[in-house]
This record gives C-alpha cells, sequence and structure tokens, in this order.
C-alpha cells in the first residue's frame, strides 16, 4: 500500500521546561489532506490539540484537531506550530501570520525566548439562568456565569476554589458548549483558571491559549489593567502574561519541543 511520510513534531507550550505546559502535536503539510485523515492522526496522537499547517504564499493555514473533534481555535497547538517554524523551518521574520478558516488571522511575534499570540478576544455575555447539569457538574455554585462563542466561564471568589474543584465530568459533558473555564483572582498573579473541555475529548487541558481570549478582556474590565499575569492551575500548569489591546488580546508564553519524528499514514 503507498504511503505518505509526515514530519512530527511534540512541543510543550506556555512553559520552558518539559513535561510542565501543554503538549501539543505539529505536522507541517506539503498541502491538505483530507479531514478524516487528520482526525485519525489526532487520535492516534491523542494529545489535547494537533495542529496541522500548511505554507500558503507568505503566510500559513492552520487548523486544530482533538482526538475527537476539529476546534475552531486553539492557542497552545498555534504557539506550538510557531515555535516549530521559528526553530525547524529557516523562517527568518520575527512574526508568523496563521490564517483559520473558522478565526480569521492569527499571528505569533517572537522576542528572544518568548512567543506572543495575537488573536481576537471573545465577546461574553451574562448567563442569568445556568445551562442544565452545569452547578450540578461543577459541584459548587460561582458567584457569576457568562457565556463566549463557544465556552462558559465561571466566576469565582478566591484561588482556593479554583484548586480545589473536582467536576463530574460524565455530567459536564452533557453541557452544550466546547468547553468550561473556571477563573478567580490569583494569590501571586492577576488571575487563575482552569478548563474542563470533556466535550471535546479533553477532561481537563493543562493550559489553554483560547480561554484567555475570553479572560483577558474579563478580568481587564475587572481589574482596569491591560497587561495581566495568569496561571492556568492544571497538574502540569502554565504561566501566561496577557494585555488587552482594543478588539484584540496578546498572550505570552514559552515552548520546548520535547519530541520530533516522521509517521507514515496510507497515501489514499
Amino acid at each position: 500500500m503507498p504511503t505518505q511520510k509526515i514530519k512530527l513534531f511534540q512541543v510543550d507550550a506556555f512553559t520552558d521546561k518539559i513535561f510542565h505546559g501543554n503538549p501539543a502535536a505539529v505536522c507541517i503539510l506539503p498541502k491538505w489532506i483530507d479531514a478524516s485523515k487528520m482526525q485519525d492522526i489526532a487520535a492516534e496522537n491523542n494529545l489535547a490539540e494537533t495542529a496541522f499547517v500548511v505554507k500558503k504564499d507568505n503566510a500559513f493555514e492552520i487548523r486544530w484537531f482533538t482526538p475527537a473533534v476539529e476546534v475552531d481555535l486553539c492557542g497552545h497547538a498555534t504557539l506550538a506550530a510557531a515555535h516549530v517554524i521559528f526553530n525547524y523551518y529557516d523562517y527568518r521574520p520575527t512574526i508568523i501570520n496563521f490564517h483559520s478558516q473558522h478565526s480569521g488571522l492569527l499571528s505569533v511575534e517572537k522576542n528572544g525566548n518568548n512567543l506572543t499570540l495575537d488573536f481576537p478576544k471573545d465577546i461574553f455575555e451574562e448567563v442569568v439562568t445556568a445551562p442544565k447539569n452545569l452547578i450540578k457538574a461543577i459541584g459548587v455554585k460561582p458567584i457569576k456565569i457568562y457565556k463566549g462563542k463557544t465556552d462558559y466561564l465561571l466566576h469565582f471568589s478566591t484561588q482556593k476554589m479554583i484548586e480545589d474543584l473536582k467536576p463530574d465530568f460524565s455530567l459536564l459533558s452533557t453541557v452544550d458548549c466546547r468547553g468550561i473555564i473556571v477563573t478567580a483572582a490569583g494569590n501571586e498573579v492577576d488571575f487563575v483558571s482552569r478548563f474542563f473541555a470533556p466535550q471535546s475529548g479533553i477532561n481537563e487541558d493543562p493550559v489553554t491559549g483560547s480561554a484567555h481570549t475570553t479572560l483577558i478582556p474579563f478580568w481587564a474590565k475587572i481589574t482596569g489593567k491591560n497587561i495581566l499575569t495568569a496561571s492556568q492551575l492544571s497538574k502540569r500548569h502554565g504561566d501566561l502574561t496577557c494585555k488587552c489591546r482594543g478588539e484584540r488580546v496578546r498572550i505570552t508564553g514559552k515552548a520546548i519541543t520535547y519530541m520530533q519524528g516522521e509517521i507514515e499514514i496510507p497515501s489514499h
């Protein structure tokens, strides 16, 4: 059977330490392959996200897949893809422009070891009545609930409440959304968060760049600050520096390569 070989990288994003941050797979393709095949690769990788990238003119097209579904936006896998292009593909400019069919223009700027995502900010509004099973699945009632484009955001009063949450993921998976962001003011940073997405095949995501498109404007309004520090309190932990700038948000972090290799798949 004819086969196709694809270069594969695994990168830990939003960290400079192996085994921390959020791991993502990155496949740089010469041209697009069938979505079903990309989904199979993502399922085989069994990471929170696999980013697929195709160079087009002076920019790059990008798509993201969890082990279960294609998603509209993923921050940490975009950061990982930029890390790969900057470090392994002889890319000389300091800014990479990615184009997503669902999320538009996304850029990543390199400044030393820092990579800064430039993403559109999310639009969200308060939800008066919680969707069925949400509060029961989370286990604790938040101060307020908000709904963005794809996620619910639950605001809690203390960092310890975020740390202590033990959701019922089976029940949480019945809530109609991409995922659930939980957040509170931080003890040592401006805000902390966690992100649960059993609906997308990920019970808890280690560090979620796309969730910060909601979190940054939310906390900018509360604190009155446009530059904020953040930590995502997963087991692997991630640290981010965030900036709210008009209709865009900037999310800065580091990335480190864990593995590079080659996969071999059927070409038809």
